[in-house]
């Protein structure tokens, strides 16, 4: 069973940068795609970002786009999301998502709370 665990949430100002990482427990394989997820209070979980396992092509939503980094390093099994130019719209919980054809693996979520 795979398991992950993102890292790097937390409290940062508005125009401030973060680095959230998402640590996996065993082989992944191959995948659909890999990428992160994100939940504001009273809103539904909304993609942010993620990587083709077909051509490794990232992509990412609209409101992250140009200010936002999806990367992987195989050696370490971990996923990596840069953030810059932080707003409060930014504010939610984080999600690693690895979605293969036969499964569907979610991280436990790390917080990351934009001040103005």
């Amino acid at each position: 069973q795979l398991q992950l665990v993102e890292s790097g949430g937390g409290l940062v100002q508005a125009g401030g940068s973060l680095t959230l990482s998402c640590a996996a427990s065993g082989f992944i394989g191959d995948y659909l795609a890999i990428g992160w997820f994100r939940q504001a209070p009273g809103k539904e979980r909304e993609g942010v970002a993620c990587i083709s396992g077909s051509d490794g092509s990232a992509y990412y939503a609209d409101s992250v786009k140009g200010r936002s980094t999806i990367s992987r390093d195989n050696a370490k099994n971990t996923l990596y999301l840069q953030m810059n130019t932080l707003n409060p719209e930014d504010t939610a919980v984080y999600y690693c998502n690895v979605y293969t054809a036969a499964d569907e693996f979610w991280g436990q979520g790390t917080q990351v709370t934009v001040s103005t």
